[in-house]
């Protein structure tokens, strides 16, 4: 069996390492999937550096995402779901940038890029 085939049939028995883009976006996937849960520490957690805020800090940014997603509520009756439907290296940035489909309780939908870096092999959102 050639290279190409067992390249093939490593595939087809999952031994397949995910890519970079598809790590960063299942973080990214997870992360948001969190606020939309209320989970809002878990999404705060998933921000790179983040432990090394002051407390008082911390807690105005758990305060903006609770506000943030009220405000989701009022404008668009809520946010449905949050879709990662590709992810492109920036080089340049040093960053991969996970593009993201906001769906909304009022059919709208927007795009958003979520700045994700591997930060001790995980990936964090930036």
């Amino acid at each position: 069996m050639g290279l190409m085939g067992l390249m093939g049939l490593m595939g087809l028995m999952g031994c397949e390492e995910a890519s970079r883009e598809d790590k960063a976006k299942e973080a990214a996937q997870e992360y948001y999937q969190a606020l939309l849960n209320g989970d809002y520490q878990a999404f705060l957690d998933g921000r790179a550096h983040m432990d090394s805020i002051p407390d008082s800090f911390r807690e105005q940014l758990l305060v903006a995402f609770k506000q943030f997603m009220h405000q989701q509520e009022e404008a668009h009756q809520g946010v449905v779901s949050f879709v990662p439907t590709r992810a492109e290296d920036d080089s340049l940035l040093q960053v991969m940038q996970v593009f993201m489909m906001v769906n909304y309780g009022d059919s709208t939908r927007e795009e958003i890029v979520v700045p994700m870096v591997e930060h001790q092999g995980k990936w964090m959102m930036k």
